[in-house]
């Protein structure tokens, strides 16, 4: 059975939001949500639909941007 889109999103959110709560690396819940969320939904307007794809690039880019944040800050 295929998974619908809403469950693509769902599925792939909550592995990015599971991984960076383990791992410590969530910061602020609620911009956290709001950027994966963002980043998810804009992969999947181009028409990825693989979770496990979704959610290691959610997770990358997420973890670019709190580095970059800390940059900016420290400098």
């Amino acid at each position: 059975m295929t998974e619908t889109t809403p469950q693509v999103l769902e599925g792939s959110f909550q592995i990015a939001w599971d991984y960076l709560g383990a791992t410590g690396e969530l910061g602020d819940p609620k911009p956290a949500a709001v950027f994966l969320l963002d980043t998810i939904e804009a992969m999947m307007r181009r028409g990825e639909r693989r979770k496990l794809l979704l959610s290691n690039r959610a997770i990358d880019a997420y973890k670019r941007s709190r580095a970059e944040r800390k940059l900016a800050l420290a400098g």
